[in-house]
């Protein structure tokens, strides 16, 4: 199956340009300014389509589409890539679990999320790639590894050498018994006989009877997770891009790991100049999570009638470094937050929003301070229903700032 992306919405030009954008480098544990030249490239783990996109993922991606509106209203091109993990251990479990065809259940999951994705206004990536459309380049990416001398075989299965990796635990600034604990948690095997150590992990999966395997050069069998964003990324990015981005789950061991492969693999550093990640939302005091089952869905919503800008306006209100839990009070806040922004920009005259503009640009660069800019947008509104202001013009620029930078549509 070759994967296709959503339909793109429309983005229209704002006077002049913003500034550049300061983000939380994980890396670093600081605010840095990214720097990208006229193209800014964008790397976006995606969704194992087991299940439909909860509001945990649409927080993230809508993350990283304000990070690719800021931007494009920066100047810049963005060359925006994300992968789906259609195939790997939770699709089948939860295949056969269920009785269906894995195949069928990724096919479904991921065209609900397409659909989610084009509600909520998410820019798509140029390159949406699955696993298994790109396990040629894949398994080509493991023999690379596997020509510089940093795997080795358990009983025909591949593992990259941990102690191999120069550098390895750089990024998420993690000791030994953290990365053990967290590697256990998330999808690792620390315990499997015959590893040289606890920490490598697995690439290649060698055939395994009633799973689905491919032929390769590497023999037959499927990726390891870790290796497909790795793969994926260095293939059409190359190394040293612009931002790696995803939940902060993913820190350690997804996106360690993952530069670790694509160093080694290339020989050449870093994999992505600055990492974001994105914090958890939550459901009843419990990280929103498809193992947990207390997931709020987007599509759920969208059936239920509820407007989609609502939802990606309940999402705005909190910042992605903290995380918070979802509650019927924060759609119903955003509904009204909608209703007022839409009345509003329906005035004839209104005051100038040319200011508007400035601030909602202004806290958008700084670290994506979404709060700072709803207010800003709060108060035109205000001040624009209260009779004040007398430009015509005002009412047009503010629906554009609203939908270019916040991805908010105003018209109904």
């Amino acid at each position: 199956m070759v994967m296709r992306s959503w339909p793109a919405p429309t983005v229209v030009a704002l006077p002049d340009h913003g500034g550049p954008l300061s983000v939380h480098d994980t890396v670093t544990g600081s605010r840095r300014t990214i720097t990208p030249g006229a193209t800014a490239r964008m790397y976006v783990c995606g969704i194992t389509p087991y299940d439909a996109a909860h509001l945990g993922h649409a927080f993230t991606y809508l993350t990283f589409d304000l990070v690719n509106r800021v931007w494009r209203d920066a100047g810049h091109t963005v060359d925006y890539v994300q992968n789906i993990t259609d195939i790997d251990d939770p699709l089948l479990e939860r295949a056969a679990a269920t009785g269906q065809d894995w195949q069928e259940l990724a096919a479904r999951e991921i065209q609900v999320f397409r659909e989610d994705m084009a509600a909520l206004r998410i820019l798509p990536p140029r390159a949406f790639l699955g696993v298994v459309e790109s396990m040629d380049l894949i398994a080509d990416f493991v023999a690379r590894l596997r020509a510089q001398g940093v795997t080795y075989e358990v009983d025909g299965d591949i593992y990259f050498s941990a102690a191999d990796a120069p550098g390895f635990g750089s990024l998420s600034q993690l000791d030994r018994t953290a990365m053990l604990e967290l590697f256990a948690e998330r999808g690792g095997d620390p315990g499997r006989a015959g590893k040289k150590d606890q920490l490598d992990w697995l690439l290649w999966r060698a055939e395994r009877p009633g799973e689905p395997a491919w032929d390769t050069p590497l023999g037959r069998g499927r990726p390891g997770w870790h290796v497909e964003c790795s793969a994926i990324s260095v293939h059409e990015l190359g190394m040293g891009f612009d931002l790696n981005g995803g939940g902060d789950d993913l820190i350690f061991p997804h996106h360690e790991m993952g530069a670790a492969e694509a160093c080694c693999a290339t020989g050449s550093r870093p994999q992505a100049r600055h990492y974001l990640h994105v914090a958890m939302v939550g459901l009843d005091g419990e990280k929103m999570s498809k193992s947990r089952g207390n997931l709020v869905f987007v599509s759920q919503l969208r059936k239920a009638g509820t407007d989609p800008m609502a939802i990606r306006l309940a999402l705005l209100a909190h910042h992605y470094r903290t995380a918070w839990e979802w509650t019927d009070a924060d759609l119903r806040t955003a509904e009204q937050r909608l209703e007022r922004w839409r009345a509003a920009a329906a005035v004839e005259n209104a005051p100038d929003a040319r200011p508007l503009l400035a601030r909602v640009r202004s806290a958008l660069a700084d670290d994506l301070d979404t709060a700072t800019a709803l207010a800003a947008v709060d108060e035109w509104a205000d001040a624009a229903l209260s009779g004040s202001g007398d430009d015509p013009d005002a009412p047009a620029l503010m629906r554009t700032t609203v939908d270019t930078l916040l991805g908010v549509a105003l018209d109904r």
